[in-house]
């Protein structure tokens, strides 16, 4: 039987597996029915015998190969249950064929991957533990279209790319192969023999495990099941469409958080809509600064176990607190054995070396123009949005995607077709990004960190534009900062920062934020700010309550361990920001905002309106930034009315001064402001002030109906009086 074996062996591809370099192994060495009987091949580099075991029985295969390369032919018309037992040294080891296993993507799966439309694309690619027929296993799958051939090794065959081949399917030029035995935990990467013969070893682009950094190997992860009970939750969040609704962020870092109940803890202590997580995807740091996502399908060792942030999302989803993942689609970082030349070639990143590595950061850009690279992208946002259920995305470092030039000097980098600076590719990567994940998750939010002038990004896709919900407003934030840091003298020449915001407010839909990486820790920002300790405290309560009353959605950073004074400071402001629709129902309409003082310069104080369709929702905000308070200062007013205090920086729980309004004030007929009516008011140093505004009319209209009414009513009483005299003295002259 061994001559018939031999008959039937392929072996110039016998040969290429050998040596490495067959990409179809499959073909070769599956087991096969022939009319001699049943052919069984095996290749086991480094054993001293091989068998195959069919129930009790054995059948001894025959070296064919002194590589290591076995085969026999089973007297049996058809292909058995089995298994090979080889002996290596004196260790007898026993195992299924891994080449019995057919291919787990469909021909429909892999012409969306070649397309850019396999937005399902991790359930298959990577490492995903399961069965095949009954054999327990991992099925493996890596996208390497210039490789020779691609292996993948693990403790489990003792990192020899020699013993486990990839299968290549032929249309996209993804690896696959299922090994049997293969369970959650195991270590693994690729090892690619790339054109000229060299081998390397990579981690897995779609891994969902990896040793931590700065390990770069990948862990065979057993995601599994888990049981959402945030059905509630999920269709809240579709509200979050409109733009009508508040939205206040707080950005933190799970590491910084002993536990998940003493985040939720002190989220719903402070009454934050949503939360946004530095990296939670597993990254290596950046020698500029910064981070650089490394394994786009993993959660990072640093948090824990992609249970437990499921179980943190599920936590937080039942307090009613939405997730916001820090994403970065722009760039991924050079380590050998990351994405950087996969395959041997330009694969993920931009073909043309001069343009693919930003001088900012020394990182690797992406190739948009790859449908598939651009798959791997949609499909990561799909993965934490189906799999960890998350809320939305904000997007780092989108101007270096949107601009070719971006942190480049001229000559460093190449135009496009039309001889201008946009990345073409990459505005229709955007577009498509946003449009599908909005299509099939709505509600989800999807901001922009872009720091340039691009047009009109928050405007919808639908009219030829990007489609994301919110931009990153780094200008305000910036702005706002270098007013705060000069000292109160000097403040004045910087006044202008303070007002120049709205100039630009309505151009998109913004995201305010002073978090980490404007502020840094709490400390960082008060060494910042001139004047005592307690001055720069009352500086910091004005800059978060400055930045709830303007318009634009909120994101903050202070520190989880605040005192008790500063966590109802935060709690009050998120209340009144929810309470009050004038806040946030018109921050896309400029009519939700009328300046009152924009010209106090020497004063360092604004005041404003905050306005909705419906008048009596108006708000004040009075907003003084110098170290001077006032007993009665003078403030137009929009309207004659009563005007009451519903938040004051200054307030003593928070712990400041206390010099506040205790009572409404009624408006007097002064002219101030260029307004008929004015106020005049207590303001704080350092502080912020929000009122309410009552019209007078509306008191007055009733009190006018009132006397309307008791006039008709008299004239009927007085008519009625008339009637009944007129009727005596017409009775009295008959009877006389």
């Amino acid at each position: 039987m061994a001559d018939k074996a031999y008959e039937y062996m392929d072996w110039p591809r016998i040969e290429a597996i050998v040596y490495g370099e067959e990409a179809s192994p499959r073909d070769v060495m599956q087991p096969r029915v022939t009319e001699d009987g049943v052919l069984i091949q095996g290749f086991f580099p480094g054993t001293n015998s091989a068998e195959v075991v069919v129930g009790e029985k054995s059948y001894p295969m025959t070296l064919e190969d002194e590589a290591g390369y076995y085969a026999v032919m089973l007297p049996l018309k058809r292909i058995p249950k089995y298994r090979f037992r080889v002996i290596r040294g004196s260790r007898k080891e026993t195992f299924y064929d891994a080449y019995e296993c057919p291919c787990q993507i469909t021909e429909e799966e892999e012409r969306a991957f070649c397309a850019g439309v396999y937005y399902k694309a991790y359930e298959k690619l990577g490492a995903h533990p399961g069965t095949c027929g009954e054999v327990e296993g991992t099925y493996f799958a890596v996208w390497a279209p210039n490789a020779i051939s691609v292996s993948v090794v693990g403790d489990f065959d003792r990192w020899d790319g020699r013993r486990l081949p990839m299968h290549r399917m032929p249309m996209s030029g993804i690896f696959e192969i299922f090994v049997p035995g293969v369970q959650a935990g195991a270590s693994y990467q690729y090892e690619i023999k790339i054109k000229g013969g060299n081998v390397q070893r990579k981690s897995d682009p779609y891994g969902n495990g990896t040793q931590g950094a700065p390990s770069v190997i990948s862990v065979v992860t057993e995601l599994g099941d888990f049981s959402w009970q945030d059905e509630a939750w999920m269709k809240k969040r579709e509200g979050f469409a409109s733009r009508e609704v508040p939205v206040s962020i707080y950005e933190t870092d799970v590491t910084e958080w002993k536990n998940s109940g003493e985040l939720v803890g002190f989220l719903k202590e402070t009454g934050y809509t949503h939360v946004e997580f530095h990296p939670v995807m597993e990254y290596l740091d950046r020698s500029s600064g910064g981070y650089s996502t490394s394994a786009y399908y993993a959660v990072t060792t640093r948090f824990g176990t992609a249970a437990d942030f499921r179980t943190l999302v599920e936590d937080l989803h039942q307090a009613g607190i939405g997730v916001i993942l820090d994403w970065t689609p722009a760039q991924f970082p050079r380590f050998d054995a990351g994405l950087e030349k996969f395959d041997g070639t330009p694969l993920y990143e931009v073909q043309d070396p001069a343009m693919a590595v930003h001088p900012m950061w020394g990182t690797m850009l992406y190739n948009y123009g790859s449908p598939m690279v651009k798959d791997f992208l949609i499909s990561n946002a799909f993965f934490w949005l189906d799999e960890f259920h998350v809320d939305g995305f904000r997007l780092d470092d989108v101007d270096a995607m949107l601009y070719l030039d971006f942190g480049r000097e001229a000559g460093q980098w190449t135009a496009n077709l039309y001889s201008s600076n946009e990345n073409l590719q990459a505005l229709e990567f955007l577009k498509h990004l946003n449009s599908v994940v909005k299509k099939q998750y709505p509600g989800i939010l999807l901001i922009a960190q872009e720091d340039g002038l691009w047009p009109q990004l928050t405007d919808s896709v639908e009219n030829d534009h990007l489609g994301f919900d919110y931009k990153w407003s780094g200008g305000w934030t910036k702005d706002l900062l270098t007013y705060l840091e000069a000292e109160p003298e000097n403040r004045k020449d910087h006044y202008d920062q303070l007002t120049l915001s709205m100039m630009y407010a309505y151009s998109e839909h913004y995201v305010l934020t002073l978090g980490k990486r404007d502020v840094g820790c709490r400390e960082e920002f008060l060494k910042k700010l001139p004047g005592s300790s307690k001055q720069k405290a009352a500086q910091l309560r004005a800059a978060y309550a400055y930045l709830t009353v303007h318009p634009g959605i909120k994101m903050t950073a202070p520190d989880g361990d605040e005192k008790t004074e500063m966590k109802e400071y935060l709690h009050d402001l998120n209340e009144l920001y929810r309470t009050y629709p004038a806040l946030y129902s018109m921050d896309g309409n400029s009519d939700g905002f009328e300046w009152i003082q924009f010209t106090s310069s020497d004063e360092n104080i604004v005041a404003f309106l905050r306005k909705t369709e419906k008048k009596n929702e108006t708000l004040l905000v009075v907003c003084n930034f110098s170290p001077v308070s006032y007993d009665s200062y003078h403030v137009g007013v929009p309207f004659a009315g009563k005007y009451k205090e519903i938040f004051n920086s200054d307030n003593g729980k928070y712990g400041g001064q206390g010099v506040i309004n205790a009572r409404a004030k009624a408006s007097v007929q002064e002219e101030c402001d260029a307004r008929k009516n004015s106020l005049k008011l207590k303001l704080p140093a350092y502080g912020v002030a929000v009122f309410t505004c009552t019209e007078e009319k509306i008191v007055g209209k009733t009190v006018e109906k009132a006397k309307e009414t008791a006039t008709e009513k008299t004239s009927a009483v007085k008519k009625a009086v008339r009637k009944v005299t007129a009727r005596k003295k017409k009775t009295s002259v008959k009877k006389q």
